[in-house]
């Protein structure tokens, strides 16, 4: 069973499993904006939906704590794009011309 935290020492989200770092997600927040620029699947974790969960946990804290999200990393953009109607409200609409996303 895989857990996600927010690291806030290390301005990133972070997935483990049994207590093993598997992959992390880093953002940058300025007031009320959330970017994230990388998301990275440590070697040997790729292709078992660890990133998508990291990055779904990510955005559905950035709703709750009412950030807008600025989606740089292209991860984080295809998570967005593959459920626009969980989560590209909380990309603000003029910004998403910028992210090759869906303005409406």
């Amino acid at each position: 069973m895989a857990t996600v935290r927010d690291n806030t020492a290390e301005n990133r989200y972070e997935i483990a499993e049994e207590d093993e770092l598997v992959g992390y997600a880093e953002y940058t927040v300025d007031g009320e904006v959330i970017a994230f620029p990388h998301t990275v699947t440590l070697p040997g974790n790729e292709g078992r939906g660890v990133a998508r969960q990291l990055v779904e946990f990510a955005l559905d804290d950035a709703r709750q704590r009412r950030l807008s999200v600025l989606p740089r990393c292209w991860y984080v953009r295809k998570v967005i794009v593959d459920q626009p109607g969980n989560y590209l409200d909380l990309v603000p609409a003029e910004s998403r011309a910028a992210f090759n996303l869906p303005v409406a």
